[in-house]
């Protein structure tokens, strides 16, 4: 390897590239000075874990718009050898302290851990792949009686049976990948954010939104939306509000989730926590708002009135088109439409882990008993 600046190496699936990643991320930056970032292929998650929910060109767009990445290798292997780090002169590669394994139970990183190339960051709690699309899953399984299902998709409104074969073994739990909630502090969002301020003479984008579960539409406004001035502050709706004009079952991920997911985009400067439904006077003035931004494809809501009319009011609205009609919406169809193979994914990912938590358990037991006889 050559002399100089320090590179890391990263990989891993990235499908739903959520605050949890991009944690990673931040955390291996921080441990030299230039991220390479691996995404594996469809066929090698297909294979190790189940069909992904983003396509590996999305994922690759996801990897891209992290801000702290530097480079993207797309067809990534999925076990990380000492070839692939020495071929991209990264120094080690960084993992979280959870476990990653192959179809056949071989961990991942067992080449670069035995070769001394390999360091650990902490993984985050609160938010993994497996548990948003058990969230997805119970979202399409919930019964359009006991809902307000208006905005779902249209299958899974007319579903008249569709808890049937949903059971407690459907989402087993591993200690990886269990649902459990964020708890939000300070320094959590200060280190995803950035330091930066407007320069005088910046020109001032706003847009605001639910952007909720992050997606490859998402990504595409925001770059788009960056496009239109120098300084980007989003504003992202409380709870309370999405589900007023979403219906109950959104948001998917809290706004507190949702936070941290839109920073660790590259192109937002600034976030609005619980941002003003409909868009303020005092908004636009207190940050001195040069361009107000909305895209063409937006979220169905049951909202009648016009979020941005004050905007328009001042002459300073702006219809965008990204070029990417994906909404959330579509996620949660896409999940729908292949529910069986999401089920026996999360199913599959979390026995493996479990097997594994077990069978360490039962080698520290003959390990402790070895040495008690």
């Amino acid at each position: 390897m050559s002399e100089g600046p320090v590179r890391v190496w990263c990989d891993g699936c990235y499908d739903i590239m959520h605050f949890g990643h991009a944690n990673q991320l931040r955390q291996a930056k921080a441990m030299g000075n230039y991220l390479v970032v691996g995404v594996h292929s469809d066929e090698e998650v297909t294979a190790n874990k189940g069909p992904p929910l983003f396509n590996e060109e999305e994922r690759y767009k996801m990897a891209r718009s992290v801000k702290w990445v530097d480079e993207v290798v797309e067809n990534a292997p999925y076990v990380t050898t000492l070839e692939t780090l020495d071929k991209y002169d990264c120094a080690f590669c960084v993992h979280g302290d959870d476990i990653t394994l192959t179809a056949d139970l071989q961990d991942t990183y067992h080449i670069v851990k035995a070769a001394q190339r390999y360091k650990e960051c902490k993984r985050t709690q609160g938010v993994s792949t497996t548990d948003l699309v058990g969230k997805m899953l119970l979202m399409n399984a919930a019964s359009p009686s006991s809902a307000s299902s208006e905005h779902l998709p249209s299958q899974v409104q007319n579903s008249q049976s569709s808890r049937k074969g949903l059971n407690k073994e459907d989402f087993q739990e591993s200690p990886y990948t269990k649902s459990c909630t964020l708890l939000q502090t300070t320094n959590k969002i200060t280190s995803f954010s950035s330091p930066s301020e407007p320069r005088p003479g910046d020109k001032i984008v706003y847009t605001a939104g639910a952007f909720d579960v992050l997606h490859p539409g998402h990504v595409d406004f925001l770059a788009a939306a960056k496009k239109e001035g120098d300084y980007l502050i989003v504003g992202l709706y409380d709870d309370a509000d999405i589900k007023s004009f979403m219906g109950r079952h959104y948001p998917i991920q809290s706004l507190q989730e949702r936070v941290l997911s839109v920073l660790a985009n590259r192109n937002v400067d600034e976030v609005v926590i619980g941002a003003p439904h409909p868009l303020t006077k005092e908004v636009l003035d207190h940050f001195r708002v040069d361009v107000v931004v909305r895209g063409k494809v937006a979220e169905a809501t049951n909202n009648p009135h016009d979020p941005f009319q004050v905007a328009q009011e001042r002459g300073i609205f702006k219809l965008i088109d990204s070029g990417n009609d994906l909404t959330t919406e579509h996620l949660v169809k896409r999940i729908y439409d292949n529910r069986r193979q999401y089920l026996e994914r999360n199913q599959k990912k979390q026995k493996k882990e479990i097997d594994m938590m077990r069978n360490l358990e039962l080698s520290k037991q003959k390990e402790a008993e070895a040495e008690n006889n």
